[in-house]
């Protein structure tokens, strides 16, 4: 596969594991979901996934470059992501419920 796909599909898991993160925390939740409360359960979910969307990134980083070089694209792909998400839950929060179609249903048919 082209080192400038997975150097993509990293960014994306970046993006993702960020998004996810951030929507584990109750500010970020509110300003996405709005009067529904975060429960425990859905938090913990959203960490793991979070931390999974990270982990996967470096795994596609180390893939493509040696590991001083994988680590730094992986460091700037972190940064890069941490900018999109925080953009995002700034101009359009709502946009982030597409991350997370489960709690959408488990909420409604609660």
């Amino acid at each position: 596969m082209p080192d400038a796909v997975l150097h993509a599909a990293a960014l994306a898991a970046s993006v993702l594991g960020m998004a996810w993160l951030a929507l584990a925390m109750e500010v970020h939740w509110d300003q996405v979901r709005g009067t529904i409360a975060l429960p425990a359960r859905t938090a913990r979910g959203l960490r793991l996934l979070g931390a999974a969307g990270l982990a996967t990134s470096l795994a596609l980083c180390l893939a493509v470059d040696h590991a001083s070089m994988a680590v730094l694209m992986w460091v700037m792909g972190l940064a890069a992501a941490a900018l999109a998400v925080a953009f995002t839950l700034t101009w359009r929060p709502r946009w982030l419920m597409v991350l997370m179609p489960w709690v959408v249903r488990d909420i409604e048919s609660a």
